[in-house]
């Protein structure tokens, strides 16, 4: 064999020509020590607060403390491989979810992964879950209704797109349902819904997953699911991931309607973290920072000013009472944050009132900015009765001779209790709303008997959807006119004739 100088030289001049010296420098902690979902490591001198890291055995986790030599992450999966003196990376990024439309029907656990065995979600786009809210001046006022489909809310304690709603009660008071049921209202309004699960169990997630299922609403909600089986690092970062997704169809110009079911569970993840991370307890073992853990993500909500696109994020958190103590440490800092509450109370529950609403204790902050003008003009003297009733009727409980005038207004009260009482998942559209508030405050059910309301309010409703469809569009758009209240009582006298003949 013979050589060739000169095409050995050519060979050496191109490799030299083509050679690039490729060197990454990789940044490698050690796991101190690891255990309860929380690891210590020692090393990663330049990492971020949130930062995402990764084990040597896939293991994501999420640093939270970042201290002079060591730093304490949250381990956002099963910690049983990973041992001390394993080796951990940064990865360069913040903790992110999935973001888009391919969400949309889906059920995803707080890192946006599919565990509803319907297959890979195939999304284009990732959001960080913490991210900074809108400002003062990329704001507008809230002044769009958002209809919960709920009677006793709609009329009394309004509820507008962009606005933050706390929903408060003891356990089994109703307070989920009145999430589930604001979701499937939305049907048909071009809105998208989130639903996060915190610290649920895994068969109350799946039963309302089937709820939304069998009302149609599944095709416009993601669920995001940190069940009670789950770790406490997983059930701290289910809202802001869920924030996140709403963020990303808030920025496209969308309306997005978040349910956090519940915060009360979530300070409790936070404080276990928190106790674990070692770092100093407060009032109730809570941290010094857990009012910052609640604010930072229902600030988060908004509707932003047509210059940004004019989408809205509606939260409604949901909080846990102990025994209908709102003046609890959690409870009145998430009534501070939020926009107004809607108070469920145990007795109301109890006595069959349902949904279990206590007018007195709940608010609306944005109030008849949020109400169609037909509703605004029939609230006020519709909390007006009501509020009297409720004295009325405690002051008759001492067996005191009633007059004439006091009769009928307790009479009425009890047919506004009547009228305001609503079926799980069977929400009312809002014209037909305004049509049973109108009759109730306008002494129109007095010829019918109380145990009958019930009856005559769902028989009026079907009345008035079928035969009556322009009439409802007039409530909508025009608001009570006289013409429009000539038409409702001409609707009113004319089912109860029929309703009172089939008596």
């Amino acid at each position: 064999m013979q050589l060739n100088s000169d095409e050995i030289a050519n060979i050496i001049k191109d490799q030299i020509k083509n050679y690039s010296e490729k060197t990454s420098l990789l940044d490698v902690g050690t796991v101190i020590s690891v255990g309860d979902g929380i690891a210590n490591i020692y090393g990663l001198e330049d990492c971020m607060s949130g930062e995402l890291l990764e084990f040597e055995d896939g293991t994501n986790a999420m640093a939270l403390n970042l201290e002079e030599d060591t730093i304490g992450a949250i381990i956002l999966g099963s910690c049983d491989n990973i041992k001390e003196g394993a080796t951990v990376t940064k990865t360069g990024r913040i903790v992110s979810v999935p973001v888009g439309e391919e969400l949309i029907g889906r059920v995803v656990n707080a890192l946006g992964q599919p565990i509803d065995g319907a297959g890979p979600i195939d999304s284009k786009q990732w959001r960080n879950i913490e991210n900074k809210a809108a400002g003062i001046i990329e704001r507008e006022p809230v002044d769009t209704p958002l209809q919960t489909g709920i009677t006793a809310i709609d009329a009394m304690i309004p509820i507008g797109r962009g606005q933050r709603e706390l929903i408060i009660g003891d356990r089994q008071t109703g307070k989920t349902t009145i999430g589930i049921d604001t979701i499937i209202n939305q049907k048909g309004k071009n809105m998208i819904c989130i639903y996060v699960a915190i610290g649920q169990k895994n068969s109350t997630v799946a039963q309302v997953v089937e709820t939304l299922r069998s009302n149609g609403a599944l095709d416009y909600t993601i669920v995001v699911s940190a069940s009670a089986s789950e770790s406490s690092a997983l059930q701290y970062i289910a809202p802001y991931s869920g924030c996140a997704m709403a963020e990303y169809f808030m920025e496209q110009g969308k309306d997005v309607l978040c349910v956090y079911d519940d915060l009360s569970k979530h300070a409790v993840a936070y404080r276990a973290i928190s106790l674990l991370l070692k770092r100093p307890p407060g009032r109730e073992a809570y941290p010094g920072d857990v009012f910052y853990l609640h604010s930072r993500l229902l600030e988060r909500a908004a509707k932003l000013s047509t210059a940004k696109g004019g989408g809205s994020i509606t939260a409604l958190p949901v909080i846990e009472t102990q025994a209908g103590d709102i003046s609890a440490y959690i409870p009145t800092n998430v009534i501070s944050i939020t926009d107004g509450q809607i108070f469920l109370e145990s007795e109301l529950f109890m006595s069959g009132i349902r949904p279990a609403i206590n007018p007195g204790l709940s608010v609306s902050r944005v109030g008849g900015k949020a109400q169609i003008k037909a509703m605004k003009k029939l609230s006020g003297p519709l909390k007006l009765l009501y509020s009297q009733f409720t004295e009325l009727k405690a002051f008759t409980q001492f067996g005191t001779d009633l007059d004439e005038a006091t009769k009928r207004q307790i009479d009425q009260g009890e047919r506004i209790v009547e009228v305001l009482k609503q079926q799980n998942n069977s929400p009312i559209d809002v014209a037909c709303q305004v049509i049973l508030v109108y009759a109730v405050v306008n002494h129109l059910l007095k010829d019918i008997e109380l145990e009958d309301i019930a009856d005559f309010k769902n028989g009026l409703i079907e009345y008035a959807t079928i035969n009556k469809t322009e009439l409802l569009n007039q409530i909508k758009t025009d608001g009570i006119t006289d013409d429009a209240a000539n038409n409702i009582e001409k609707t009113i006298s004319e089912y109860k004739n029929m309703f009172l003949v089939d008596k």
